[in-house]
């Protein structure tokens, strides 16, 4: 048997077009792989070259863009088959960008990738207030925040929604997962929050660790 998902996460590395990368999901699926063998050795790994191109000023915010497009594309096709499998049930998360900032590259790229895994995954959106978080997560009984910011000027609003979630005594039972370009780890160790995620591969895996606890 060939490779495929070795060739699928490279395609998906090297910006490969939208034809060739389902052309190889389709022959993973007729394959026997599963879908979370594809995920995990194709689509992850893939992204996980991109971050690191990204970090290393290979690759810019345009190819961020058609990266995302991608694996929304996989994701959506892979769909019918989570639902099939049945995946076994994470945790819960509720994810957005606080208040003050309008992208979500990152956020859906995590989102995508939390959801293929198992996690519920409860997407306010953008330019979220602080009030709507605690509110979510009331609702939700979540075990995780996903807080994310790509604008230097909302990281007061990431502490400002952290410092909410404590007055409302929420954080004792939270994880509190920081995520964006504008957010480094000395920032969330400052702030209190659990950990900071370079990238939405990052991100996962802290998720998948803490639930594992």
């Amino acid at each position: 048997m060939t490779d495929t998902l070795g060739e699928l996460s490279d395609a998906i590395g090297k910006m490969n077009s939208e034809e060739q990368v389902m052309t190889l999901l389709s022959a993973a699926i007729s394959q026997g792989f599963s879908t979370s063998q594809i995920v995990e050795k194709g689509v992850r790994k893939g992204l996980q070259t991109v971050g690191e191109k990204y970090e290393a000023g290979e690759y810019f915010l345009s190819e961020l863009l058609y990266a995302g497009s991608l694996v929304e594309g996989l994701l959506q096709a892979l769909k019918p088959r989570m639902r099939d499998e049945e995946l076994e049930r994470k945790g819960v998360i509720v994810l957005g960008t606080v208040r003050g900032d309008i992208h979500d590259i990152g956020k859906n790229i995590f989102k995508m990738l939390a959801e293929s895994f198992g996690f519920e995954v409860h997407d306010l959106g953008v330019d979220i207030e602080p009030a709507t978080f605690v509110a979510q997560v009331k609702e939700s009984t979540a075990q995780v925040v996903g807080l994310s910011a790509l604008l230097t000027t909302a990281l007061v609003e990431m502490k400002g929604t952290l410092d909410a979630l404590r007055t409302a005594g929420l954080k004792d039972n939270l994880k509190v997962l920081l995520g964006g370009n504008a957010v480094k780890k000395e920032f969330g160790a400052e702030i209190g929050a659990d950990a900071t995620a370079l990238d939405a591969v990052e991100g996962l895996e802290i998720c998948k660790g803490w639930m594992k606890k």
